[in-house]
């Protein structure tokens, strides 16, 4: 259990000195002397009042996060001692006394804040502590100054009546009193005192003179008319006159001197306001760095350490996570920063569960790199990513798994513009190799690769320089995969390319069977022929008793590679499956961040849909690992944790936004869930496998399957088939083929095909019912 921060070993100078004080008046309480015996009632509650308030106020500047437990701290304090005085000879108990004590801890709260306020201030001028203080306390100084005003006025038209400066005495304060008495009253009614520095221009004369317009007569007539002895008749007439004359002015002063910076003050309490998640050395430079820009407020720190909690740390408070709710009321928080760097993935998890109940907006660290150039402004902070809602601690690489199909090798990657094909490129150009050969048929996609691999390859030295070659090509002709693998001889393929969109592949089923199918065939038949020793493809989850054609031609994909495997030793082929990447080109979570900006709705097509999750670096590392395991014709499955509901996910998204979804419990709300239906071929669930029992690899996160395939003399006559079926297009027979050949096929939905349904659809609507 950790120790509260009343028990620090090591107090501030603050917690000296209240504690001190507690001491001191403890011992003026029980001197034998009790040279307080003959005083009045009055000035001993008094006397206890100021004490107490003091002492509040201490305890305040000592532990700002805790002023509950001082202010009863206190109280049970002035309880104990009227009691120990109860048993003196010179005094015994008085509730007038214990009531004197809580009047001082309620001052001394005051007090305090007043006295935090100035400390967290960097003002340089008296005006800019005036306007830091808290609005009651405002309010109260405004209050004593106007009948300071009144007093004033009073005594300045007595000694201007009598022609002499003269003290008040006698009947005088009774024209004193009158005008306290009735002045502020009044200022309180017409609303002086309801928005000081508001109210300091045109608004505080009109309230001015619908007060003065009930204060001129009434004054008038018991001062002027009726007369008071003692008190000169001009004193009714010239006293409303000149006090009117000083509130205004003082008004008036207020407004130059404190109005503009007022405004300023009022323009950054629209800012944003954030609390910084950890106040360890991350965190400090953070909050400086936001200060220094201007463009969000600052207002404290969030932390773990009881030793931190209940201090200040560059002049900010340092607050417990279970404070939140508490401090996010009081303070009107928006945002929380996170500056978390070696806080670990189940950590971060708990601090987001714990943040999500207050509906704030979550982000977190930029690049280190730049704490260092001191280059970090709010527009540097990243929205939360969904790695940190969903991720799980990563398990550290295998360098020699990593390095062995790769490391002084030809390794080619197809498909290497896409999303898995990419960060393929990246890792294994970080494993040094001989060359690297990007295959990709997208113009656009493979430019911009070369572009990123050649500055990353700028950083190398000459030593560890990879020769890079990017080259267009389909993996569907059989010619130009030849001709490539034929030129180099790459040792390791990765077989990245696929279509892998569910609607728009059960749309266009052929396209999506010819490059998903045909275009692996060729891909290994080249690898073949060419000596390459080890070919991975890339697969899915999808494939797994598929209900879309996308899913049914990765599973026939696998199947080819599994049969060739047992023909062919010469390579050793493999398989990756898994499930969703996070960031992918198809990932519902770039939709979800484009739809909430939008302010909804977020489209969901169904509300138990449930899929697997898992960040495109980790899933390229495993591939990498899985691969450089393989004997050959190994289905490698990655454990990719716990599935997740779409739903829940699009709501973290939303309250990570610091939004409320819209519900009919919560009408109130920012963003709307949308169900618009499942798409053609989707499932509610993905699985991993199609047999039981996977067998454990030489890694954690990867296993093994065991899924049957047909032997390839049956096989290459489903290629044959396939083949003509594509060439005529018929989508009757390509689904009726994948039901007879891919286990667990089951088409969920009618034909989706485009064309199919453009020329079908017309002639049966045609025909006679």
């Amino acid at each position: 259990m950790s120790r509260p921060a009343f028990l620090s070993w090591r107090p501030t100078l603050w917690q000296v000195a209240f504690w001190g004080g507690l001491l001191l008046v403890l011992a003026v309480a029980l001197l034998p002397a009790q040279f307080d015996g003959n005083l009045p009632v009055g000035q001993k509650a008094a006397l206890g009042v100021m004490t107490f308030a003091l002492l509040a106020a201490l305890g305040y500047q000592a532990w700002p996060g805790q002023m509950l437990a001082v202010f009863w701290g206190l109280l049970a304090f002035g309880g104990l001692l009227e009691i120990l005085q109860s048993f003196s000879a010179y005094r015994r108990a008085e509730w007038a006394d214990l009531l004197a004590d809580v009047l001082g801890c309620l001052l001394g709260w005051w007090l305090g804040q007043g006295l935090a306020a100035l400390r967290r201030s960097k003002a340089a001028s008296l005006a800019e502590l005036l306007l830091r203080l808290p609005r009651p306390l405002k309010r109260l100084m405004a209050l004593a100054l106007d009948a300071v005003i009144c007093v004033f006025s009073v005594w300045l038209v007595i000694a201007l009546r009598l022609e002499q400066w003269v003290g008040l005495e006698g009947p005088h304060w009774w024209a004193v009193g009158a005008a306290v008495a009735l002045a502020l009253p009044l200022f309180v009614v017409f609303g002086l005192y309801r928005a000081i520095f508001r109210y300091s221009g045109l608004g505080a004369v009109l309230a001015l003179v619908k007060a003065f317009v009930i204060f001129f007569p009434v004054y008038a007539l018991v001062f002027a008319v009726m007369g008071v002895p003692g008190v000169p008749r001009s004193v009714g007439l010239s006293v409303p006159l000149l006090l009117f004359m000083l509130i205004a002015g003082s008004r008036m002063v207020a407004r130059f001197w404190l109005g503009g910076l007022y405004g300023e003050m009022m323009r950054n309490r629209s800012r944003p306001r954030a609390l910084v998640y950890g106040a360890g050395a991350s965190g400090q430079q953070l909050a400086h760095a936001i200060a220094g820009g201007g463009e969000m407020a600052v207002l404290g720190y969030l932390d773990d350490a009881p030793e931190l909690q209940g201090h200040r740390v560059d002049d900010l408070p340092v607050h417990a996570p279970t404070e939140l709710a508490r401090v996010v009321r009081q303070h009107g928080i928006t945002d929380v920063l996170l500056a978390l760097p070696s806080a670990s993935r189940q950590r971060k998890t708990e601090v987001l569960n714990l943040l999500q109940a207050q509906q704030l907006r979550v982000r977190t660290l930029p690049r280190l790199g730049d704490f260092v150039s001191g280059r970090v402004q709010v527009a540097d902070l990243r929205e939360l990513e969904i790695e940190d809602l969903l991720g799980r601690e990563p398990v550290k690489p295998n360098g020699i798994l990593l390095n062995k199909n790769n490391h002084g090798k030809v390794v080619l990657v197809t498909g290497a513009g896409g999303s898995i094909g990419s960060e393929l490129c990246r890792q294994v150009l970080d494993c040094n190799p001989e060359t690297l050969l990007l295959v990709e048929h997208n113009e656009y996609s493979l430019y911009a690769l070369e572009r990123e691999l050649r500055s990353h390859l700028a950083q190398k030295s000459e030593l560890d320089a990879a020769q890079l070659v990017p080259l267009l090509a389909s993996v569907r002709d059989l010619e130009r995969m030849r001709e490539i693998m034929f030129t180099w001889t790459p040792d390791t393929v990765y077989h990245a390319a696929a279509y892998k969109h569910v609607p728009l592949v059960e749309q266009n089923p052929a396209e999506g069977l010819r490059n998903n199918v045909q275009g692996t065939w060729h891909a290994a038949q080249a690898a073949i022929e060419a000596g390459v020793s080890d070919f991975v493809l890339i697969s899915t989850d999808k494939a797994v008793r598929p209900t879309n054609v996308m899913g049914a031609s990765k599973r026939l994909a696998e199947m080819v590679l599994q049969s060739l495997a047992v023909e062919h030793k010469g390579t050793r082929f493999s398989m990756v499956r898994f499930g969703n990447v996070l960031g992918s080109s198809g990932s519902v979570v770039p939709l979800f961040r484009q739809q909430i900006k939008q302010g909804g709705p977020i489209t969901l097509t169904h509300l138990e849909v449930t899929r697997y999750f898992m960040t495109i670096p980790e899933a390229v590392q495993l591939v990498i690992q899985a691969g450089a395991m393989a004997g050959g014709g190994e289905v490698f499955v990655l454990d990719m944790g716990e599935p997740v509901r779409i739903s829940d996910l699009a709501r973290r998204m939303v309250e990570f936004s610091g939004l409320k979804v819209r519900s009919a419990e919560q009408p109130d709300g920012d963003i709307e869930l949308q169900v618009v239906g499942l798409r053609p071929g989707e499932k509610l669930y993905e699985e991993l496998l199609i047999g039981e029992n996977p067998q454990p690899t030489l890694h954690p996160r990867i296993l093994k399957a065991h899924e049957d395939f047909l032997p390839w003399s049956e096989l290459t006559q489903v290629l044959e088939v396939l083949a003509s079926v594509l060439a005529v297009n018929d989508v009757d027979a390509l689904r009726a083929m994948l039901q007879e050949v891919v286990h667990g096929y089951q088409p969920a939905d009618e034909i989706a095909d485009l064309v199919y349904r453009e020329s079908e659809f017309p002639a049966h609507a045609a025909e006679p019912g």
